[in-house]
């Protein structure tokens, strides 16, 4: 069953329509929430052409993420990155039959309403773009399309959801291709969860509310996730996956699915990363296979990594405080 902890049932996203054919709901928790389940244990690629998003497809991406720039073409060029040409996202919309995503930036609503109104499966909500505002994420309720956000701990993965988002992913450090910030998002999620499920199991409510207090988040959703044992919604792993070999490791660590940015298409062997990081998503605990995904590119072909203690511009920091 679909967890539906944090539900708005009354929010403006949800829309009901009536036609010849009968009544029409969208915008539902049980919807949005839905259709991010169906991307599990898939890959989602960014992307900036229509030829990449064709490759995408014949590698066997589940859905695109498009943007003006990959991640680490927008760190190289600095200024202020915004949504993507709306122009591009329908040659893009047009040119594939999986799903599109395409990111607005922290806490713009309007960049949001404009993807709404050019039918994108799905909004990111991203850290990759220039936060247009740096304390107030968007609310997310008031939209029909599903909106997926960032996070590098459970409390911050909780205030997003509260907010309507209906996928998390973690934030890694986007477009350095070093797994290490996604690793340590993921591990942390994983024990604070272990946190709350051991408080929930002993029947101690008042540490419950400490740590609701704590999270900056409501009682009931910290209750019902430590129930859970895991987030009421589907998390992906992303920031800094470069190689097969990273995308089986956040699997294992229990991420739902994989977004990779720059890691595909700024390495010199992009087809053939592609294919390899699907194959090793999918058959992630079956290290031969992850194995012949590894054969399937060259470490001589990869982007060139960036250490992610010595960068000026940490884009996982965007928007986390509020």
């Amino acid at each position: 069953m679909l967890p539906l902890a944090g539900e708005r049932k009354n929010a403006k996203g949800i829309v009901f329509e009536k036609s010849q054919a009968g009544n029409t709901l969208r915008g539902s928790s049980t919807l949005k929430r839905g259709f991010a389940h169906m991307l599990k244990n898939g890959v989602v690629m960014d992307v900036t052409t229509v030829e990449q998003a064709q490759i995408a497809e014949e590698a066997g991406a589940v859905s695109v993420m498009v943007l003006d720039k990959l991640p680490s073409d927008v760190r190289k060029a600095g200024g202020v990155a915004r949504t993507a040409s709306i122009r591009i996202i329908q040659d893009i919309m047009d040119s594939v039959t999986i799903p599109v995503m395409a990111k607005c930036r922290i806490g713009h609503v309007y960049e949001a309403r404009v993807l709404q109104e050019t039918n994108v499966d799905m909004i990111d909500e991203s850290e990759v773009l220039t936060p247009a505002d740096e304390h107030h994420h968007i609310w997310k309720w008031d939209f029909t399309t599903p909106v997926v956000n960032g996070a590098r701990s459970l409390a911050e993965a909780l205030r997003r959801i509260e907010e309507g988002a209906s996928m998390i992913r973690t934030k890694g450090e986007p477009g350095t291709g070093n797994v290490a910030e996604a690793v340590t998002h993921i591990k942390k999620v994983n024990d604070e969860l272990r946190a709350i499920k051991s408080i929930y199991d002993s029947g101690d409510n008042q540490d419950l509310v400490r740590m609701a207090r704590e999270f900056k988040v409501s009682y009931d959703i910290v209750e019902q996730t430590a129930k859970l044992g895991r987030l009421p919604v589907v998390n992906f792993a992303a920031g800094g996956i470069a190689t097969p070999a990273d995308a089986a490791y956040l699997m294992s660590l229990g991420c739902d699915g994989i977004f990779v940015g720059s890691g595909i298409f700024n390495a010199n062997d992009a087809k053939e990363r592609a294919r390899a990081i699907v194959l090793a998503t999918t058959f992630w605990d079956e290290p031969e296979k992850v194995k012949e995904a590894q054969k399937m590119i060259d470490e001589r072909q990869s982007m060139l990594g960036l250490d992610v203690n010595t960068l000026e511009l940490r884009m996982q920091d965007r928007g986390g405080s509020a």
